[in-house]
C-alpha cells in the first residue's frame, strides 16, 4: 500500500437538511459529496481514468447496505448488554454480466459475537432484515431526474 498526499476537501458550506444529498464536480473523476454537513470525495481507479481519491459510488452503495446492517445489528446486541465490539460486517458484491450496467450480486458476512445463541442469532437476522438500504432494494424507490 503506497502512502500518498490526497488534496484537501474543501469544507462543507452550511450544513444541508435531512434528505438532502449534493454532489459537484471536483476534477476528473472526481466528485464532491456533501450531506448535514460531512463530505467525502468519491472518484474511480487509475485504471478507469480516475485519481482513486475516495471510493467509486458502486462501492458507496455497497457501503450503505453493509453500514446499515452493522448498525441495525450493533443496536440489537446492545439493546440485549452483548458485546458489539466484536461486530463486523464484510460486503462481497459482483457486477452482473448483462446490462444495465448495476451490482449483479452482495453477499454479507457478519461476524458476532460467539457466544450468541442459536436462537439469539435468529432474532438478530429478523432485527437486520428491518435495515431501511436493504429495504430499499427490496422495495425500489421512485427516482426522477429534472434538469435545471
Amino acid at each position: 500500500m503506497t502512502n500518498t498526499t490526497l488534496p484537501a476537501v474543501p469544507p462543507a458550506p452550511l450544513p444541508l437538511p435531512p434528505g438532502r444529498v449534493e454532489v459537484n464536480y471536483f476534477g476528473r473523476q472526481a466528485f464532491r459529496v456533501t450531506m448535514r454537513g460531512h463530505t467525502l470525495v468519491t472518484d474511480q481507479p487509475l485504471e478507469a481514468g480516475g485519481d482513486d481519491l475516495g471510493p467509486t459510488p458502486v462501492e458507496l452503495f455497497v457501503v450503505s447496505l453493509a453500514t446499515c446492517v452493522a448498525h441495525y445489528a450493533a443496536r440489537f446486541l446492545e439493546r440485549h448488554q452483548l458485546d458489539a465490539e466484536r461486530l463486523g460486517v464484510t460486503a462481497e458484491f459482483t457486477m452482473a454480466d448483462d446490462r444495465p450496467a448495476r451490482v449483479g450480486s452482495v453477499r454479507l458476512h457478519v461476524t458476532a459475537p460467539p457466544e450468541l445463541s442459536e436462537a439469539r442469532r435468529e432474532a438478530l437476522r429478523a432485527v437486520i432484515d428491518h435495515c431501511t438500504v436493504h429495504n430499499t432494494l427490496r422495495h425500489t424507490p421512485q427516482v426522477v431526474v429534472e434538469f435545471g
